[in-house]
């Protein structure tokens, strides 16, 4: 089916999907059914008490984790059940990853850990796509640099160019402001949007912090392992007057 303009794209969704770690007494229902659709060209964020689920949720969507029951897909790509071959190829091909800690290589410079999924995925960037990425981050005089040599917000930096160099359907980003001052964030969340804005990549954020939840088109909230709200075009204030009625709720 051909998406024409009035349709939404579906980037990634999940169908009634429940976790569950350790069993008997020490049973904990991370997820009860979630069924989400994450549009595509979209920056989506997702917020939540400590322990309502977010983080499992989005290691879910992105195949860091099995599902106990239920179906994640990515695009037309059946995530639940994939071998551990199937994983890597979504991985490297289908999904990108922004971490709060950075994951850069110290012993490579910016450039070498720009350049990694593509390395090790066997492909060679498109120089044109490259040439943007790395103006979009403004991280051209920083090339030759080791992580060691670079600032927080730089390095962040770093991972939003990996992350999108290989053009995945999807951007997971775990706290990716998590670990910087706020200057340094609004940088990194600013490009991030604008990544979706001018580029047309998909983003899913899960984040603790209003502001930041602020540059999403959309924001979903989760308690007690259940979707409980969602909010379109978010203010701080908007998602700050959500997050204390969901907490005086739970």
């Amino acid at each position: 089916m051909t998406a024409t303009s009035t349709e939404t794209v579906i980037a990634a969704r999940t169908t009634d999907v429940w976790k569950v770690f350790g069993s008997g007494e020490a049973e904990v229902i991370a997820l009860r059914g979630v069924s989400v659709k994450l549009e595509r060209a979209r920056f989506t964020a997702i917020m939540g008490p400590s322990g309502s689920g977010k983080s499992t949720l989005m290691h879910c969507l992105a195949g860091l984790d099995t599902v106990t029951r239920g179906e994640v897909h990515i695009g037309d790509t059946r995530v639940t059940g994939l071998g551990d071959a199937g994983l890597t190829r979504l991985r490297r091909h289908q999904v990108g990853f922004i971490f709060q800690q950075f994951n850069l290589l110290p012993t490579l410079t910016a450039e070498e850990n720009i350049a990694l999924p593509l390395a090790i995925a066997g492909r060679k960037p498109d120089p044109q796509w490259w040439d943007t990425v790395i103006d979009t981050v403004g991280l051209r005089d920083r090339l030759g640099h080791r992580p060691s040599q670079l600032s927080g917000g730089q390095q962040q930096r770093v991972a939003c160019a990996r992350a999108l160099v290989s053009r995945p359907q999807v951007i997971f980003a775990d706290e990716p402001t998590g670990n910087l001052d706020s200057r340094a964030g609004a940088e990194v969340l600013g490009f991030l949007r604008d990544s979706v804005r001018d580029f047309g990549q998909t983003i899913v954020m899960v984040t603790h912090d209003p502001n930041a939840a602020s540059y999403a088109d959309r924001v979903i909230f989760l308690a007690d392992g259940q979707i409980v709200d969602e909010l379109r075009e978010p203010t701080a204030d908007t998602v700050l007057d959500t997050i204390k009625r969901i907490s005086g709720d739970h």
